[in-house]
């Protein structure tokens, strides 16, 4: 079976296709500057490499035509034909409160889709655009959506409803609903197996870092409470996102400068973070170097981003309770060692010691590591997180109509004897 996965972003379009019954990636990537012109679709196929090729892409409905002639060219594909795709994946990152696990696609969830398009217009938007060309181009198979939301339905309402009006949470949805599911879900489980217990005995923080940061504080299994908020936005110091920031500032802001709420959000979302800090830079590893160099605004850089995710960190312990182990994803960033170090020192007194060897080599090293002292009485690990395979476990339950809510679906990658049977690097 051969299950296409599409993310679907406001300039580029990312995709993997799985072949299921081998466990394995035949072709992935990206096509980039989609709508905004020299578009470029960076394509690999498994074994014999890549290639960098100039398309046209006005819109992603031509992203996604691109993406399906590259997967049958005969140059650069691995299909013979498109027939070979039994359906198809999408992530979609608002699902508002709706939609608590992943769903097959027809009209009334694209509806449902488009209803909370208001909590995340950066997202849902093209989200929306990649289902409705791949439902005209594709027409006959099944297509699923995989919503970021979905696994922190199960935070409680003093965990998800901000101090604010309670008619707006009635008349529009205001309150927190997380991000970054499919990527927490997956550490979950693998932590549950890497610890010896069972997920609904598991206590842990997920870390989730990349150009998007979220951490998630999972008690006995569930999502209690995560970073991320009504949108992407809330949370530590992201690579162009703000985070966490006084209310205050946005309307003297907006006053001061004269911006719109469109111009104001796209300064929140797009030169903030990293970016607004070092006046420029979103890379860690650029940054790091910089720093190293001796520039003062990339070191205050990253030290706002260790503290940052120190409260959180600290938070979301007393959130929990007991807490089994801390969990860094380490495949969406660079320099990962800096960003763990960072984070986690001072924290011997909370029983959290890293061995600065072994977090060294983490960011070297492929798979899951262990990167705690002998002493520390919390285990800290380094997890590669394959959102993919959560993306294509969930269609082929789907199809089979054996999906169910994740503490009750038997995932792959929630048994001892799982072997990572395919990489991402992306």
């Amino acid at each position: 079976m051969k299950i296409l996965s599409l993310n679907c972003w406001s300039q580029s379009v990312n995709y993997h296709l799985f072949d299921w019954r081998n466990k394995e990636i035949l072709a992935k990537g990206t096509v980039d500057r989609v709508v905004v012109g020299d578009a470029i679709v960076n394509h690999q196929v498994t074994g014999r490499g890549g290639w960098r090729i100039p398309v046209d892409c006005p819109d992603h409905f031509s992203a996604i035509e691109v993406i399906l002639g590259m997967l049958v060219s005969p140059d650069w594909g691995v299909l013979d034909s498109l027939d070979e795709i039994r359906a198809i994946g999408h992530r979609v990152a608002h699902g508002g409160e709706k939609f608590t696990r992943s769903v097959l696609i027809d009209d009334d969830v694209v509806a449902a889709i488009r209803e909370v398009e208001h909590l995340a217009p950066l997202h849902n938007v093209p989200n929306l655009a990649g289902i409705d060309a791949s439902r005209i181009l594709l027409p006959r198979i099944p297509q699923a959506a995989i919503f970021d939301t979905a696994f922190h339905q199960s935070m409680s309402k003093p965990a998800y409803i901000y101090p604010l009006p309670y008619e707006w949470y009635e008349r529009y949805g205001v309150r927190r609903y997380g991000f970054h599911g499919a990527s927490h879900l997956f550490m979950a489980k693998r932590g549950a197996v890497l610890l010896g217990k069972a997920p609904a005995q598991t206590n842990l923080i997920t870390a989730h870092l990349g150009s998007g940061v979220s951490l998630c504080a999972i008690r006995d299994g569930l999502s209690v409470d995560t970073s991320m908020g009504m949108t992407p936005l809330e949370g530590p110091i992201m690579g162009t996102r703000c985070g966490d920031i006084d209310a205050g500032i946005s309307p003297f802001i907006m006053q001061s400068e004269h911006f719109s709420s469109r111009d104001y959000m796209a300064m929140l979302n797009q030169k903030s973070g990293f970016f607004g800090i070092t006046g420029g830079l979103s890379d860690r590893q650029q940054i790091q170097e910089h720093a190293a160099a001796g520039n003062d605004q990339c070191q205050l850089a990253l030290d706002m981003e260790g503290y940052r995710l120190k409260k959180y960190i600290g938070a979301y312990c007393a959130a929990i309770g007991r807490l089994d182990a801390l969990i860094f994803s380490t495949n969406y960033s660079q320099m990962g060692w800096t960003v763990r170090e960072k984070a986690l020192s001072g924290l011997d007194f909370m029983g959290i010691t890293l061995d600065r060897e072994k977090n060294l080599r983490a960011d070297k090293e492929e798979g899951e590591m262990l990167i705690s002292s002998e002493n520390s009485k919390v285990r800290v690990y380094t997890m590669p997180v394959s959102d993919g395979l959560v993306f294509a476990e969930d269609v082929v339950a789907l199809i089979a109509g054996t999906c169910r809510d994740h503490m009750h679906h038997d995932y792959s990658f929630a048994r001892p004897d799982f072997v990572m049977p395919w990489k991402e690097r992306d």
